[in-house]
């Protein structure tokens, strides 16, 4: 069950609309680093969460919360679009500023939305779910999230650094804080589970048997003209699950055999050369 207020989880005031800047907030709704996409990624991560059922509690009450970025968000966007021009003749009867504005807006928050928020990106595509991701693996998930929480806190910040308006810069000062705040609360899981040490390899539960160690901790250069590059992952120092140690091969070693299908099944559809 949810529940709604009818008041805003944060003001959104806009001193200048501006029909483009409305085209941008949109990639903040339904981009890849949208709220859309989390609301969903979180909602979903908790309908399937098993264990601990703090964990499913967290996901629902931020995946509520993200609900609510979009509904802000979306209010913003119809701010932004209250002096759009609605015709080539009135942007005409305006500045040439105002007629710029209207050459670089969605034309569908004219034709399609009248004037107000879609469930789409910056260039007008829908979000289609893709990358929602939701394993069942409570430590993937997390570290999922936390990238989800960067990519978003990335944008929000471009978003800011694009606009003059006031009342933009507020409340996009504050979708900084939550992503922030979002960003912490995931990877506080990862530290719920023991670390990241604890957590790794994901999942921790296969067993040890089932995985050609031998394998696990070496770094292939597979360059034809660059060296190895050094860091943590190649200077022999321990991994990051502690169950090795980091070591690189220079040369990349076939293992495999040559892959020769033979040939082709009568009735296949081949032709008679390759039967």
């Amino acid at each position: 069950m949810f529940h709604h207020s009818s008041k805003l989880q944060y003001e959104v005031r806009v001193d200048n609309p501006d029909p483009v800047f409305a085209k941008y907030l949109q990639q903040a709704i339904g981009g890849v680093e949208g709220e859309i996409r989390v609301a969903m990624q979180y909602f979903f991560q908790a309908m399937g969460a098993r264990g601990d059922a703090r964990f499913r509690d967290m996901l629902m009450m931020t995946a509520t919360e993200e609900l609510s970025h979009i509904e802000f968000l979306g209010h913003a966007v119809a701010l932004n679009l209250e002096k759009a021009p609605l015709s080539q003749q009135e942007a005409a009867a305006q500045d040439s500023v105002v007629g710029a504005i209207m050459g670089g807006m969605n034309p569908r928050h004219v034709l399609s939305s009248g004037l107000s928020a879609m469930p789409v990106n910056a260039n007008g595509v829908p979000f289609d779910m893709s990358h929602v991701y939701a394993s069942g693996n409570i430590a993937a998930d997390m570290l999922a999230n936390a990238m989800a929480e960067s990519s978003g806190r990335v944008l929000a910040s471009r978003l800011y650094n694009m606009t003059d308006d006031a009342g933009m810069k507020d409340m996009l000062s504050f979708l900084i804080a939550r992503d922030t705040m979002h960003q912490q609360q995931w990877l506080a899981v990862i530290e719920e589970l023991g670390g990241i040490e604890a957590a790794l390899p994901i999942p921790n539960s296969t067993p040890e048997a089932h995985e050609a160690t031998e394998h696990s901790y070496y770094f292939l250069n597979t360059s034809l003209d660059e060296p190895t590059p050094q860091g943590v992952w190649t200077n022999g120092g321990p991994t990051m699950d502690g169950r090795s140690t980091y070591t690189a091969r220079e040369k990349v070693e076939p293992l495999g055999q040559k892959p020769d299908l033979g040939k082709a099944r009568p009735g296949s559809g081949a032709q008679k050369e390759q039967i």
